[in-house]
């Protein structure tokens, strides 16, 4: 069930409202269910209509016009809840929503259970689905009634209510979503084209700015050379940065000014005081590598630190793995600037729904993950078509998803469950189309039918539990491909498919040879360890007492706990 709360100024009108036909002749046998002493006067059930509505409208006002005599009324008097049942629940009868009334007031203040001086209210049904309750804010002992938050007191209510009449248990946020847009905005989006109102496109903006920024400065300079937007900066007398606004070009007021929207009020993370946060002291890596030093690849990196996330979320305060979350959310605003077209709508709704799972109620400490923005913001580069490093950050992607969805379920963060799990059906799909190519063009190079029968008995005898997997998998050539380059390069294949398959259990994967493709591709790429290097390793190998058998608790409940990637 879900409630909604308005004040207004009209008892009459909306009493009118609830006994007519509806907005489209949608109200039928409008009648009341309860009322605040159960003798309220019902037009519905009346011969004389009229007469009727006119009685009910004096009778809720009657506090209101003996407040206002002693100028004590408030100037929103009226107040209004609408409750409607989901589409799945089964049909309340008149008596069962006639309870849930009396609840739902008492929860509120409203009318307090027991309280004589309660609000006068009625509960009118003129739908299957929901009932209106109509109430004046005026005690009997002519003071204003104590609602505050009314909202979340109604929603608490409600979760009850489900529970104890067997319905479906709907969603509830945090009041930490972004202002969604209002039905005017939504129809003015349609009249004008647009699939999304204009505060949700603005959002888009700017969050794509915070992504690729790496400075406060550097993000108001994006924003302000961004195409279809107005920026403006507001300053402090002192002459800093105080905040911005900004509007999208061709919406306009009745009077023709632009339709201004701060930060704040575009999201919670928006204002510029958050962003600043974000974007401090950032360790950008330089574009250009001093000579006879190779450049890691960036792609390489950032796939790397977000691969790192998982454990962070396992294994750090909630504050920090909340700031993972963030700053992994500012990778994938990244990517559709980053990514071939034809990748683009994919990410942009993988980037769009995952938006609500990078909030919570937990403040996060964002300097703790100025590591993982610093790699996301060396992709200063697009990738190109086929391009094998956007598929290895996609893989590491839907594991990264698949944690922070673990993460926010310990912790009843049930919206930004749903949202983590609605941004992974995206990120699938993007990863299929993006691995396609990288993956084929390996297979085609993959080494002689002697190599691969010897990286076969390689493989049963490092991963004799997953060979079969592995072996049968369809990456299984890309996977002998980079195996036998590494090895050009000077790198044990042994070593190597150890340190993969190490890294995270292949228990859930639905292709293990393609994540070892792209856990091998990273890890060749570093410096192959010289002559000198491998003997002091077998030195110390030979030395190094042997491993306890035991398990301590601590690993133990890690390794229970740890989040599993997800099945492709």
């Amino acid at each position: 069930m879900i409630a909604k709360i308005s004040s207004g100024k009209d008892t009459a009108g909306l009493i009118r409202y609830l006994y007519g036909p509806g907005r489209a002749n949608e109200h039928t046998d409008p009648h009341l269910v309860a009322s605040w002493d159960g003798f309220a006067p019902d037009p519905g059930r009346s011969n004389d209509f009229n007469v009727t509505r006119k009685l009910l409208v004096q009778d809720l006002d009657l506090r209101v016009h003996q407040a206002k005599r002693l100028g004590r009324a408030p100037k929103q008097h009226v107040w209004h809840c609408s409750i409607r049942a989901s589409p799945e629940d089964r049909l309340l009868s008149d008596d069962e929503w006639a309870v849930i009334a009396r609840r739902i007031v008492a929860a509120t203040g409203i009318a307090p259970e027991g309280d004589p001086d309660g609000c006068r209210w009625v509960a009118v049904r003129h739908a299957e689905d929901h009932i209106h309750i109509a109430a004046t804010k005026v005690r009997g002992d002519l003071r204003t009634a104590r609602h505050w938050n009314d909202y979340l007191t109604a929603d608490k209510e409600l979760a009850a209510i489900e529970k104890d009449y067997g319905l479906q248990q709907v969603i509830r946020g945090d009041r930490t979503a972004a202002k969604r847009p209002t039905r005017a905005e939504q129809e003015k989006a349609l009249r004008t084209g647009h699939q999304r109102a204009a505060r949700e496109r603005l959002r888009s903006t700017v969050r794509t700015a915070v992504s690729v920024a790496t400075s406060p400065e550097e993000f108001l300079d994006i924003l302000t050379r961004a195409d279809n937007v107005h920026v403006d900066i507001q300053y402090f007398p002192s002459g800093d940065i105080r905040g911005y606004k900004i509007a999208l070009e061709g919406d306009t007021n009745a009077a023709g000014d632009p339709i201004w929207h701060s930060g704040s009020k575009l999201a919670p993370d928006l204002s510029f005081p958050k962003i600043r946060e974000r974007l401090t002291d950032l360790d950008i890596p330089p574009t250009t590598a001093p000579e006879k030093r190779r450049r890691p690849n960036p792609w390489h990196q950032a796939t790397a630190a977000a691969e790192r996330i998982p454990t962070r979320l396992a294994q750090s305060d909630d504050a920090t793995a909340q700031a993972h979350i963030a700053a992994f959310g500012e990778a994938l605003d990244a990517l559709p600037i980053l990514a071939p077209k034809n990748l683009r709508p994919q990410l942009q709704q993988a980037a769009i729904t995952f938006e609500r799972a990078t909030r919570s109620r937990i403040r996060a400490q964002q300097d703790q993950a100025r590591a993982l923005r610093s790699a996301i913001r060396s992709l200063r580069t697009p990738v190109a078509e086929g391009g094998s490093g956007l598929a290895m950050f996609l893989d590491v992607a839907l594991l990264v998803v698949t944690a922070a969805t673990h993460w926010h379920q310990l912790r009843q963060h049930d919206q930004q469950v749903t949202a983590a799990h609605q941004a992974l059906i995206h990120l699938h799909a993007a990863y299929e189309q993006a691995a396609t190519a990288p993956l084929t063009t390996l297979a085609l190079r993959k080494p002689p039918a002697q190599t691969v029968d010897r990286l076969v008995r390689r493989m049963w005898e490092t991963a004799p539990s997953h060979a079969q997997q592995i072996l049968g998998d369809r990456g299984w050539d890309a996977l002998t491909t980079v195996l036998t380059e590494a090895e050009r390069l000077g790198h044990n294949p042994d070593t190597l498919l150890q340190q993969a398959i190490h890294q995270r259990p292949l228990d859930d994967a639905r292709h293990p040879a393609e994540v070892l493709t792209w856990r091998i591709r990273r890890l060749g790429e570093r410096r192959a360890p010289s002559t000198r290097a491998l003997a002091a390793q077998a030195r110390s190998a030979m030395v190094r007492p042997a491993p306890s058998t035991q398990v301590s608790p601590t690993n133990a409940m890690r390794e229970a706990t740890a989040p599993r990637r997800p099945r492709r």
